[in-house]
């Protein structure tokens, strides 16, 4: 006949200081890890919406274009792109190609020359980057990304 045995040794019930302060000390380290990690992630999401935006905006100019018979000037803009322009040269077959302007993920607007002085297009439309100066290094433009990303 088998006997058991009840034991009469208690087992602590829960984690002991030293196992709580290890855990935190993980979850820290993989925490900071992981925001390391997202925050470079963040900026390349950035200019990558940059690039589409500007890639999107040639496109509507080079109809703009086509509907106008020329791009709009300096001095017109992008506006033009939502709004008729008022002085010289007003399109004859003018339409509104955007709601309203467009802002980069930093909050600026876009710059537009015409012509061109930095692309091999037409035009230039370009973003100041996440500096908000215009000609620096951090630049994003139809002429080129400058990003050291």
């Amino acid at each position: 006949m088998k006997t058991h045995r009840i034991s009469t040794r208690r087992h602590p019930a829960g984690f002991s200081l030293i196992e709580i302060v290890i855990a935190m000390t993980i979850v820290a380290i993989l925490g900071a890890t992981v925001i390391k990690l997202m925050s470079g992630n963040i900026d390349v999401a950035k200019e990558q919406a940059v690039q589409a935006d500007i890639d999107g905006m040639s496109t509507q100019l080079m109809v703009y274009e086509s509907r106008a018979g020329r791009a709009p000037t300096t001095e017109q803009g992008l506006k033009a792109l939502w709004e008729k322009p008022t002085s010289e040269p007003v399109p004859e077959r003018w339409v509104a190609l955007l709601e309203e302007e467009k802002k980069d993920p930093w909050g600026q607007p876009y710059k537009y020359a015409y012509p061109a002085t930095k692309s091999k297009k037409a035009f230039d439309i370009w973003s100041v980057g996440k500096d908000g100066q215009d000609g620096t290094a951090d630049d994003i433009g139809n002429f080129k990304n400058t990003s050291t990303k």
